[in-house]
């Protein structure tokens, strides 16, 4: 039941964060619509963010399961890569609904300080999976590899993320990516 609730949140929160905007939808909107109370929706979520922001954290932990299930022989770069093909082959929302979502990301700065938090997370799930493949001690501070390549494979996520949203979409996600990330293995 409680994430039926949830996902009830999400959905209705999301269309009114469309066609309103982020900092124009206030909590007590989402509440009525979906027949909350304030009071009960904050039981369900911390803050607004939250709210637009949960499903990235799901987003993680599909990456890194994806990691994981890459090739053990692969390439840690090469294996970063084919592991963020489960955020560009999105089959379950519509390009448009994804570009709206990602612009509401890019254009509220309380958000975008609450999108580089949750991919910090990201990288904590990613590293001991790239730590494992190139054989190094994530218990050890002074092998920093496995964190750089990470950091940097994110930062390529993003800045291909911009780059689609900057395009409209009219390039796929995956080959501005690929463009990201093959600039750094060169």
């Amino acid at each position: 039941m409680r994430a039926t609730v949830r996902a009830e949140v999400v959905e209705v929160a999301h269309r009114l964060f469309v066609e309103q905007g982020f900092d124009r939808t206030t909590v007590d909107q989402i509440a009525a619509e979906v027949g909350l109370s304030r009071a009960s929706l904050f039981r369900y979520f911390g803050t607004k963010e939250e709210i637009l922001l949960g499903r990235l954290e799901e987003s993680g932990r599909r990456v890194a399961e994806a990691l994981a299930a890459r090739p053990d022989d692969e390439r840690p770069w090469e294996a970063l890569r084919r592991a963020f093909d489960v955020l560009t082959q999105n089959d379950e929302q519509t390009p448009e609904r994804v570009l709206g979502y990602l612009r509401m990301l890019q254009e509220s700065p309380s958000l975008r300080a609450r999108r580089y938090e949750k991919h910090l997370s990201w990288q904590e799930l990613l590293v001991p999976e790239i730590a494992r493949r190139m054989r190094a001690r994530p218990d050890r501070s002074e092998d920093i590899r496995p964190s750089a390549l990470t950091a940097a494979a994110l930062a390529c996520l993003d800045v291909a993320t911009a780059s689609w949203v900057a395009c409209d979409g009219t390039v796929p996600p995956g080959v501005l990516l690929d463009r990201a990330m093959g600039a750094l293995a060169e």
